[in-house]
């Protein structure tokens, strides 16, 4: 038998006849921490359980004669009685009153492109040689965007784009809106039986593309929705603005009883392409995609049993006080007068700011106790020794998907490195990038959709969906499953979630 060393580096012992090395350390360390984890989640509980042996058998030496004696001693202090139950039902009263409404997901659909409107590599760039905007440079710059961009090759662009000419006109716009919108909404409504009319509420973000009348006016007439119908339009606010929606949609829900909200994330192409040479600008043109989704809510407690999800959080992180965080993502026009978005160079950190501070407000409400005792003392540790290294929290313990904004590959990369996230928790937002590109604030519900293609969804599962806006936002959504999750008609991935996870480009 071959001799074994000790690795100097790691501690591990590394067999050198080729056996695995013996990772019992880090297996053992792993259990102590599940056994921590238990024991702090559970401490209640474990404690609660002598008290109950304790009262049961105290309750179980009490006679007939003490029973008695209990009931007449009830009699003689009627009054009292009489104002504890009352205080009781005015209690409980106040607190049905003033609850704050459940808010459920009932359903949700994602628009899916035509087949006809997808745009190969090769197409795009052959595209873009031939639309006579770009010199050589840029077009050097957009290829090499293109090849680390994580885009596959079905994305899809809006029927102008395809023009030679392109024809980034009003009525091309309106046009890309109500394809998305009503394709999405048709498959919606066909789904859950929900008749426009019975919509009290309807939300649309866009962030680019506010014509007047507005999208929502659009929806309103187009399906013929009642005259009372509560509508908003949401825009400038990026791609974060799909979870903004939501939490509006969630707030008008508690002074609107027994209703039905549409809530619809969209983002439009048509005249947000950018034809200048601007490096920092020329960015959008490689990651943007056509894409929407629409989600149905409701606050009734009928539609609990139906419903997908429920709301359980919304937590929404606005840094804008920060100049450079106002203008890290800016819609602007170059030296030459071309319109589009620039993205400046601090993003990335940027955003990193927003997610410290929105996940500091959600840390408490998602965490288990286990998790931020161990950050309050490590917390604590290092006012007193510095060289202590900070504790981040597993947020793995708190969720079990994860649909982070499929913003660029970098995005999802820092992260999936910042959280410490497993490579399956990232899965979603890498194929959803893969497969649609980045569809703005609908790439969320895209994530979602494959999580549920993959019959991955479980009853009690909690999702977090999380996702960056301009001005600068960082916006979190929590969600329970309320059942065990199938796909519903029209699901995007239905005719091709066989295929994933494919392996992306290193």
């Amino acid at each position: 038998m071959e001799s074994a060393e000790n690795s100097s580096n790691n501690g591990v012992r590394v067999q050198q006849s080729g056996r695995l090395p013996d990772f019992l350390p880090s297996v053992n360390l792993k259990y102590v921490k599940l056994g921590y984890h238990y024991l702090i989640t559970h401490l209640f509980t474990l404690c609660l359980i002598p008290l109950m042996a304790f009262t049961i058998n105290e309750a179980s030496t009490l006679s007939l004669d003490d029973i008695h004696r209990l009931w007449l001693h009830l009699g003689q202090n009627l009054v009292t009685v009489i104002v504890f139950f009352a205080l009781l039902v005015v209690g409980s009263t106040v607190y049905i009153m003033t609850r704050t409404r459940s808010v459920y997901l009932v359903d949700y659909s994602c628009y899916l492109p035509p087949s006809h409107l997808k745009v190969e590599h090769h197409r795009f760039m052959d595209h873009c040689k031939l639309m006579g905007a770009f010199d050589d440079s840029s077009l050097e710059f957009l290829g090499k965007i293109m090849e680390r961009s994580g885009l596959g090759e079905e994305t899809c662009a809006p029927e102008a784009m395809h023009c030679l000419p392109p024809r980034p006109t009003m009525a091309a716009a309106r046009q890309e809106a109500e394809q998305v919108i009503f394709g999405a909404l048709d498959t919606l409504f066909a789904n859950t039986n929900v008749k426009a009319r019975d919509v009290g509420i309807l939300v649309v973000n866009c962030s680019l593309f506010n014509p007047t009348p507005s999208l929502s006016a659009m929806i309103v007439n187009k399906y013929k929705m009642r005259s009372n119908i509560k509508t908003y339009n949401l825009g400038g606010m990026g791609c974060s603005a799909g979870v903004i929606a939501i939490d509006l949609a969630k707030d008008v829900l508690q002074d609107q009883r027994n209703s039905y909200a549409i809530v619809v994330s969209t983002e439009n192409i048509t005249q947000n392409w950018y034809f200048g040479n601007k490096k920092s600008m020329l960015i959008p043109n490689c990651l943007f995609r056509v894409g929407g989704a629409v989600i149905l809510l409701s606050n009734k407690s009928a539609d609990q049993s139906r419903s997908k999800y429920k709301l359980v959080h919304a937590v929404r992180t606005h840094i804008g006080a920060d100049d450079k965080a106002f203008k890290c993502v800016q819609q602007e026009q170059d030296e030459a007068g071309k319109t589009g978005v620039t993205l400046s160079k601090d993003l990335m950190a940027i955003a990193g700011g927003a997610l410290k501070t929105n996940i500091t407000t959600l840390g408490p409400l998602v965490l288990p106790i286990s998790e931020q005792l161990l950050f309050f003392v490590t917390f604590v540790a290092r006012r007193f020794n510095a060289r202590i290294k900070p504790y981040i929290p597993d947020f793995k313990l708190a969720f079990d998907h994860f649909c982070i904004h499929a913003g660029g590959r970098a995005v999802i990369d820092e992260l999936e490195k910042n959280l410490q996230l497993l490579p399956v928790h990232a899965e979603a937002s890498r194929m959803t990038l893969h497969r649609f590109g980045n569809t703005s604030s609908s790439s969320i519900w895209y994530e979602l959709a494959y999580t549920e293609a993959k019959g991955r969804m479980r009853k009690g599962d909690r999702v977090w969906q999380i996702a960056f806006g301009s001005g600068f936002k960082c916006n979190s959504a929590v969600w329970l499953a309320l059942k065990n999750v199938k796909p519903s008609g029209g699901n995007p991935w239905e005719g091709c979630i066989h295929r994933y996870p494919v392996k992306l480009k290193v």
